[in-house]
C-alpha cells in the first residue's frame, strides 16, 4: 500500500528563545524537520505534506530545498494535534493509502520503525508508536489490553494509576488516510487544555469496534527538541551514533569524540580521519582517503587516495580526483583538481580547473573576483606554478608550463612555456644603513619635540 507522510511543524517553540521556527534549528548541519523528512523519505512516500504555522514561509523554503514535490499547508490557529493533522485533508484528497503522522521536532525516528508500523497496520486499523520511558514524566500514557491499545491518556488528564504506566506515547501514528480524517472529525476538545488531541482517535476507533495497537521503539528515537538544551542533547546523540556507525563501517577515527559529522556525510571504508575535523553538508569521501587534523569540509568530493590537510578548507564545488594532495592552510572552492595534482601550502584555489599532476607552489592565489564577477583559471596537466604566483583570472596556463615565483600572471601562458612577471631586482649598496640612520634621527627629533 502506498504511504503518505504528514509532518507537523507549526509550533513556534517559545522555549527556544528564537525568531527561527523551532523545526528549522539544526542538528548536524540540517534542520530538525529535514531529519524527520529523511526518515520518512526512505519509505518512498507517494505524497508528503508538511503542516506549518509560525514562520510558514521559512518552513516552506526549507521543505522545498529537501523535497520540491512536498506540499506545505498552513495551520493558522494552533488548536491541537488533531486539528493540525486535519489541515492535510485537502492535500491528501483522493489518496487511498497509509498516512503516517510525524513531528518536525522529533528527528530520530528510524525508517525501520516506520516499516514496523506499516506492517502492524496489516492487521490493525490504527497503529501508534510507543516507548518504555526511563522517566515517564509528563508523557501521554498508552493503556494496553494485551496486544490491543485501549486508549491514550494525556498526563494532565490521567489518574494516578494511569500515570504509573511507563509505556508512553511518541505521537507518531499510522492509519489508512480516509479513516484517519474520519476519526479526526469525531475528536472533541473537552479536556484540560481545550485542544483537539490526535490521541483521542484511539478511543473513538475502539468505540467503533476498530482495532488499534502500539509498536515500540527505543526511547532515543522519540527524542523531542523543545529548547536549546534539548537541541544540544540531540546533536550529541546524533554525533555519537554517526561516529559509531563510521567505525563499524571500517573508517578510522583517531579521536572519535572530536570529529563532527553532518546528516548527509558519506565516507568510504579505509579512510583515516584525524582529530578535530568538521564535516559540513554535502561531503563525500571515497575509500582510502586521509583527512588530517583541523580540516573543515563542506559541499565537496574527495576521491580515493586523497590527502587533505592538516588545517585545510574545502568549500562547496571542490571536486578532487584520485591521489590529490591538499596541504596545510589551503582553501579550495568551486574547483576541479585532477588526479595526482598537489596544492600543498598556504594557497587559495577558487573557480579553477587544475590538470593532472600539476604542482601548485606555496602562496599561490587564483584571483577570481573582480568585485562584481567571478572568473575562471585553468592550469594544465603537469604545470608547475611557482611560489607566491598571483593568477589573475580569466587566465589559461597550458600543459607543462611554468611560472616564476612571485609572478603576477595576467595573460594566458602557452604549453611548456616559462612565464615571468615581476620587476627586476634593484640593489643600492649602503642604502639600508643610511635609511635606518635617517629614521632613527627622525624618531629622536619627534621625541625631543614632545
Amino acid at each position: 500500500m502506498e504511504v503518505a507522510l504528514i509532518l507537523l511543524a507549526a509550533g513556534k517553540g517559545t522555549r527556544m528563545q528564537s525568531d527561527l521556527p523551532k523545526v528549522l534549528h539544526a542538528v548536524a548541519h540540517a534542520p530538525l524537520l529535514e531529519h524527520a523528512m529523511a526518515s520518512g523519505a526512505a519509505l518512498s512516500p507517494a505524497r508528503t505534506v508538511v503542516v506549518a504555522g509560525h514562520g510558514a514561509d521559512q518552513v516552506r523554503t526549507a521543505v522545498q530545498a529537501f523535497d520540491d514535490e512536498a506540499q506545505v499547508v498552513v495551520q493558522e490557529e494552533q488548536l491541537g494535534t488533531a486539528h493540525a493533522v486535519g489541515q492535510a485533508r485537502e492535500a491528501l484528497a483522493g489518496f487511498d493509502g497509509t498516512a503516517i503522522v510525524l513531528y518536525g521536532d522529533t528527528p530520530f525516528v528510524q525508517t525501520e520503525t516506520l516499516e514496523n508500523m506499516c506492517a502492524a497496520l496489516e492487521t490493525n486499523d490504527v497503529v501508534v508508536l510507543g516507548f518504555d520511558a526511563a522517566d515517564p514524566a509528563r508523557y501521554g500514557r498508552l493503556v494496553m489490553q494485551g496486544d490491543s491499545l485501549d486508549r491514550i491518556v494525556e498526563y494532565k488528564d490521567a489518574t494516578d494509576q494511569e500515570r504509573a504506566i511507563t509505556l508512553c506515547n511518541s505521537g507518531v501514528v499510522a492509519c489508512k488516510s480516509d479513516l484517519l480524517f474520519d476519526l479526526i472529525d469525531a475528536v472533541g476538545n473537552d479536556n484540560a487544555s481545550e485542544e483537539y488531541y490526535l490521541t483521542d482517535i484511539i478511543g473513538i476507533a475502539r468505540e467503533r469496534g476498530l482495532k488499534a495497537t502500539a509498536v515500540t521503539c527505543d526511547e532515543a528515537e522519540t527524542m523531542g527538541v523543545n529548547s536549546r538544551v534539548d537541541l544540544a542533547a540531540a546533536d550529541a546523540a546524533f554525533q555519537s551514533r554517526a561516529r559509531a556507525a563510521m567505525l563499524e563501517d571500517g573508517i578510522t577515527l583517531m579521536a572519535p569524540e572530536t570529529v563532527y559529522f553532518a546528516r548527509d556525510t558519506y565516507i568510504g571504508r579505509d579512510t583515516v580521519i584525524e582529530p578535530n575535523v568538521v564535516f559540513g553538508p554535502g561531503v563525500t569521501i571515497e575509500s582510502g582517503a586521509t583527512i588530517r587534523a583541523f580540516s573543515h569540509l563542506e559541499g565537496c568530493h574527495v576521491a580515493r587516495g586523497g590527502v587533505i590537510g592538516p588545517y585545510a578548507r574545502l568549500r562547496p564545488g571542490a571536486e578532487l580526483s584520485e591521489d590529490v594532495r591538499i596541504g596545510n592552510f589551503v582553501e579550495v572552492k568551486n574547483a576541479q583538481i585532477a588526479e595526482g595534482a598537489k596544492v600543498n601550502h598556504l594557497s587559495y584555489i577558487g573557480d579553477a580547473t587544475i590538470g593532472a599532476k600539476a604542482n601548485i607552489g606555496a602562496g599561490t592565489i587564483t584571483c577570481n573576483y573582480d568585485g562584481v564577477m567571478k572568473h575562471h583559471t585553468h592550469i594544465g596537466a603537469n604545470a608547475f606554478i611557482g611560489s607566491n604566483t598571483m593568477l589573475v583570472a580569466p587566465v589559461h596556463i597550458g600543459d607543462g608550463a611554468m611560472t616564476g615565483s612571485g609572478s603576477v600572471i595576467t595573460s594566458d601562458v602557452e604549453a611548456d612555456a616559462l612565464a615571468l612577471a615581476r620587476a627586476h631586482q634593484v640593489e643600492k649598496p649602503g642604502m639600508a644603513r643610511k635609511l635606518l640612520e635617517m629614521l632613527k634621527a627622525k624618531k629622536a627629533k619627534q621625541q625631543r619635540g614632545s
